[in-house]
C-alpha cells in the first residue's frame, strides 16, 4: 500500500508534508485522552463517590485503570510489530472510547472500577502507538522536536488536567468527565483512519499468548504490591509476600519463556544494546522521580506553605513549565546538531540537585524559593522525558520499533508505581514518627488512619496540633526527596556510559564519538554491549 505519511524525509522546505502534521495533531489528541483522564477523574471523585457510594472501593477507579495499562502496554506493542500499526493503534482509540462510555454510565462503584479497567486496555495501546508511530514516520534526526512536542502535551495535561476535571464536573456533572473523550477521540480517529497508510503487516507467528499471560501476572503483582503495601496491608503482611513470590516466579517463568517463544512479547535482544539498557533504566528512574515529586509537592504546598488545592496543582507550573521548555528546546537541539547524550547527563544532574534542594524546604520556605527549587527538577526532567524513547527506538530495528516503544513505556509506568509507593512508604512513616513526638498522643490519634489531611481536616486541628503537623509533613517531605535525589544518582550514573550512536537519517553531521565502534546502528542495527 503506498504510504502517503510514509517515514518522510523533510520537503526541500524544511517542513514536513501536510498529511503528516495532520497525523501529527491526532496523535497529540491521543496522547492528550490518555494524560488527561486519570488527571481529570481525580477531581471528580468526590463527587462521584458522593452519588455512586462505595467509598471503601475509591481507590479501585484508580488502580484498575492503572494495572490494564501497565499490563497491556507491551502486549500493545508487539501486536503492532507483528500486524501492523495503523490497525493497532485504532483498535486501543476505539476500545478506550467504549471504556470511557460504559464509565460515564456507570450505575454503581462496581461498574465504573470494571469499565475503567477497559478504558486502561485502551490506554495501553494509546500511548505506545503514538511513540512507535512517530518512530515510523519521522526519522530519528528529526524525531526530537516533534517528541518534545509529546512531552508538552503531557505538561499541559498536568497542569491543565484538575482545572479542567473541576470545570467540568461544576458545570456538566461528574459523567461528562467521561464523555469529553468521546468527540476527542473520534477526531483522532478520523484523522488517523483517513490520513495515516502504513504498510499492512502479517506475520505467521501467533501471539505468545503464555509469555504475554505470564507478563501480565508478574505486572499485576508489581502494581498491586506497590499499590496496597504500607496502606492496605503491612509491607511485611502474608498478603505482601504472597503477591512478592507470585510476581517473581511469573517473571522468572517469562523470561525463561522469551527465550522460546518464536514471536516473545519482549525480544530479550533488544537488551544487548547497551543505550537500550540504559535508557530503560533511565527512563523507570525519571517515572519514580516525576510521580514521586507531583505526589509530594502538592502535599506540602497545601499543609504547610497554606495553599487551596487548585492553586497547588497550579504552584506547580515552575516545573511543568521548565519541562515543557526544555523539552522543546533538547528536541530541536537534537534535531539540528544529531547529538544527544549531553541531555541525560544534564537531565539526570539536574534532577539530582533539583531534589536535593527540594529535600532541603521546612516550614519556613517561601513559595518563591519552593518553586525555583521546583524549576530546576523540570530542567531535568524535560531532558530526560523524550530523549530516553528516542535513543531507545534508535537503538533497535525496525521491526521491534513497537516493543522498543512499549518496554520504555512500561518501565517509565513502573518507575512511576515504585516511586509512589517507597517515597509514599518513607514519607508516612517520617509523619508519623514526628507528630508522636510533637504532638504526643493527639498526634498519634490524629495520623492512626492516615498521615496525609486534607485542607478542611487540617483547619480544623487546634494551633499546636496544626504546627506539629506542618513540622511531620516538612520533615517527610525531605525524606522522600532526599530518596528521590539518591536513586536520581543512578540515572546520572547510567548516562555516563549512554554512547552517542549517529541517529538513522542523521545526514551529514558530524558522527559521534563512538561512531566508528556502533557502524551497525548507523545501518539499523542495535548497537551490542
Amino acid at each position: 500500500m503506498a504510504d502517503t505519511a510514509a517515514p518522510a524525509a523533510e520537503t526541500d522546505t524544511g517542513r514536513q508534508p501536510r498529511s503528516v502534521r495532520v497525523v501529527l495533531l491526532a496523535l497529540m489528541i491521543a496522547m492528550m485522552l490518555a494524560m488527561l483522564d486519570n488527571m481529570i477523574i481525580g477531581t471528580a471523585m468526590p463527587t462521584i463517590v458522593g452519588e455512586l457510594g462505595g467509598l471503601e472501593h475509591l481507590s479501585w477507579v484508580v488502580t484498575s485503570y492503572t494495572l490494564a495499562t501497565a499490563a497491556s502496554t507491551p502486549i500493545w506493542g508487539k501486536i503492532g510489530d507483528m500486524y501492523g500499526r495503523k490497525g493497532t493503534f485504532l483498535s486501543s482509540i476505539v476500545l478506550f472510547l467504549i471504556g470511557s462510555a460504559l464509565s460515564g454510565m456507570a450505575q454503581d462503584m462496581g461498574q465504573l472500577i470494571g469499565f475503567r479497567a477497559v478504558q486502561g486496555l485502551g490506554a495501553g495501546g494509546l500511548m505506545v502507538g503514538v511513540m512507535a508511530i512517530i518512530g515510523d514516520l519521522i526519522p530519528p534526526r528529526e524525531r526530537g522536536k516533534y517528541q518534545g512536542m509529546m512531552a508538552g502535551v503531557m505538561a499541559l495535561a498536568m497542569i491543565g488536567g484538575p482545572l479542567v476535571g473541576g470545570t467540568i464536573t461544576d458545570h456538566w456533572g461528574w459523567r461528562w468527565a467521561f464523555y469529553i473523550n468521546l468527540p476527542l477521540g473520534a477526531v483522532a480517529l478520523a484523522a488517523i483512519s483517513v490520513v495515516l497508510h502504513l504498510p499492512k503487516k502479517r506475520a505467521d507467528a501467533r501471539v505468545d499468548y503464555l509469555g504475554a499471560a505470564l507478563l501480565t501476572i508478574g505486572i499485576t503483582a508489581i502494581v498491586l504490591v506497590t499499590t496496597w503495601g504500607g496502606t492496605e496491608y503491612a509491607w511485611t503482611s502474608a498478603r505482601i509476600m504472597e503477591l512478592i513470590g507470585i510476581g517473581v516466579a511469573a517473571l522468572v517463568g517469562f523470561v525463561f519463556r522469551q527465550t522460546r517463544a518464536a514471536e516473545p512479547v519482549v525480544p530479550l535482544h533488544i537488551f544487548r544494546s547497551r543505550n537500550f539498557t540504559l535508557m530503560s533504566l533511565i527512563g523507570f528512574i525519571t517515572g519514580f522521580v516525576m510521580f514521586g515529586a507531583t505526589l509530594f509537592l502538592p502535599l506540602y504546598q497545601q499543609s504547610v506553605q497554606g495553599a487551596s488545592a487548585t492553586n497547588s496543582g497550579l504552584l506547580l507550573l515552575p516545573m511543568l513549565g521548565a519541562m515543557l521548555v526544555t523539552s522543546m528546546v533538547a528536541g530541536r537541539f537534537t534535531t539540528n546538531t544529531g547529538r544527544y547524550k549531553i541531555f541525560p547527563v544534564a537531565g539526570s544532574a539536574l534532577m539530582v540537585v533539583g531534589l536535593y534542594l527540594l529535600s532541603t524546604m521546612d516550614t519556613g520556605t517561601s513559595r518563591f524559593t519552593s518553586g525555583v527549587f521546583m524549576a530546576v527538577v523540570g530542567l531535568g526532567m524535560g531532558c530526560l522525558m523524550q530523549i530516553t524513547m528516542l535513543v531507545a527506538q534508535n537503538s533497535v530495528e525496525m521491526k521491534d520499533m513497537g516493543v522498543a516503544s512499549s518496554t520504555t513505556t512500561l518501565f517509565r509506568t513502573l518507575g512511576s508505581s515504585f516511586g509512589v509507593a517507597v517515597m509514599g512508604a518513607l514519607f508516612n512513616s517520617r509523619v508519623q514518627e514526628v507528630m508522636a513526638e510533637r504532638g504526643g498522643a493527639l498526634g498519634r490519634d490524629i495520623t492512626e488512619q492516615s498521615a496525609q489531611l486534607d485542607a478542611a481536616s487540617l483547619a480544623k486541628l487546634p494551633d499546636a496540633a496544626r504546627e506539629a503537623y506542618q513540622y511531620a509533613v516538612s520533615d517527610g517531605t525531605h525524606a522522600a526527596f532526599l530518596l528521590g535525589a539518591v536513586v536520581a544518582v543512578l540515572s546520572l550514573v547510567a548516562a555516563v556510559f549512554v554512547k552517542e550512536v549517529p541517529l538513522k537519517g542523521a545526514g551529514p553531521a558530524e558522527p559521534g564519538p563512538d561512531a566508528a565502534d556502533d557502524a551497525p546502528a548507523k545501518a539499523g542495527q542495535p548497537e551490542s554491549v
